[in-house]
């Protein structure tokens, strides 16, 4: 079985403070690289989350990357082609996908790529509203 990791949850692992700190980073606890993997454009989405915080819970960019680090250690990181994304963008304008939804399908055809069983998430209704290979493997940590 194969899991692959929304930003959602990677979020929610790194941040203690997070409603869903301890379900995320159990989930995350419970594989490893050959079991589990994200989406690269999931990097810079961490990355900007965590920089961007407000008051004391703010990461400088150094502590960033540390968390970036650990998930590429603990992970698969899977990209897409420039084909395969432009692939992506041409089918999910199809099926109506608009605005900032686009990266919720950027990272499904990830998981699809990777061919992921499981897709993690706390935000299951936007890939639940994406094609149905996709929303049946949807679940929450």
């Amino acid at each position: 079985m194969k899991v692959f990791f929304d930003t959602s949850v990677l979020v929610a692992a790194a941040l203690k403070q997070h409603p869903h700190h301890r379900r995320s980073l159990a989930a995350i606890a419970e594989t490893d690289r050959q079991t589990a993997c994200c989406g690269a454009h999931s990097l810079a989405e961490l990355y900007s989350v965590l920089t961007r915080l407000p008051g004391n819970d703010r990461l400088g960019g150094d502590q960033a990357l540390l968390v970036l680090d650990g998930v590429e250690q603990k992970m698969e990181v899977i990209s897409l082609t420039a084909r395969e994304y432009r692939a992506a963008i041409n089918e999910s304008s199809a099926a109506g996908v608009l605005g900032g939804r686009i990266y919720d399908a950027l990272l499904a055809e990830c998981a699809l790529k990777a061919r992921a069983t499981r897709i993690l998430t706390w935000n299951v209704a936007h890939f639940r509203s994406l094609r149905p290979e996709i929303s049946v493997k949807v679940h929450t940590p």
